[in-house]
């Protein structure tokens, strides 16, 4: 079994033993980029805190330099838009009407992938000071702890572009907010949920004949700053059971 090999000092203190699993750099882009080139050209970044530190200043004093907005949402997408009402009574039905998925069996894989889902959260505050980020308020983090539930692997499904599986993974996973690097992960808590998520998708997508599934499973993971060896992918197909 190989162990996590880090590719940047910041990864020192890990000492994990998950096998294939490699973070790749410190720091990935909110939208679709994962070039270390690139990553001083978005707003905001998914960033690792191995140390476990959460005591994070929320500000720079060094660099306040406001980065540009994040790329914009794919042209045609899927949006599913959500409100307060919709929200609090944990409804999921204007992600099936907006998709027409209302079944694991009633999406196409091929169709949502190129065309690709979205959402719009039209979230009214209760105290209009409140500066906290969406994925900080417990009643819209539990509505995707549900839609997640019900469809786990929609992930694979998302305007990557976007941001929208880095929103969506810190809808599910902990984190703290910083200033400078954004979205600062629970190190362990990302890498569980990383994990989780390609043995679902991988298996879904092969279960639907979705040509180069680990390619496409391996995107999803290095969108999160996760490189995923084929000898992970050799496991689950050896081990693979036919679910009907």
């Amino acid at each position: 079994m190989a162990s996590i090999r880090p590719l940047h000092s910041l990864f020192s203190p890990l000492k994990q033993t998950i096998p294939s699993l490699v973070p790749l750099i410190n720091s990935i882009s909110f939208t679709s980029c994962c070039c270390c080139s690139h990553l001083r050209q978005v707003a905001t970044f998914v960033s690792f805190n191995p140390s476990g530190n959460f005591d994070l200043s929320l500000y720079d004093d060094q660099d306040n330099t406001e980065a540009p907005p994040p790329m914009p949402p794919t042209e045609g997408r899927y949006e599913v838009v959500i409100d307060n009402d919709i929200i609090q009574s944990l409804d999921l039905s204007p992600f099936q009407n907006a998709t027409g998925i209302s079944s694991s069996s009633s999406a196409k894989p091929k169709e949502f992938m190129e065309k690709t889902i979205g959402f719009t959260i039209n979230y009214q505050r209760e105290d209009k000071y409140d500066q906290r980020e969406l994925s900080e308020f417990p009643d819209i983090r539990l509505w995707f702890v549900q839609l997640d539930a019900t469809y786990p692997w929609l992930p694979v499904l998302l305007d990557w572009r976007a941001g929208e599986l880095a929103r969506y993974a810190a809808m599910l996973v902990p984190h703290q907010m910083s200033m400078k690097m954004g979205v600062v992960f629970n190190p362990e808590a990302l890498e569980l949920f990383v994990m989780n998520k390609v043995f679902v998708v991988y298996s879904w997508l092969k279960r639907h004949e979705i040509p180069m599934p680990r390619l496409k499973t391996k995107d999803m993971a290095r969108m999160l700053g996760f490189g995923i060896g084929d000898e992970l992918f050799d496991l689950i197909d050896k081990n693979s059971i036919d679910p009907s």
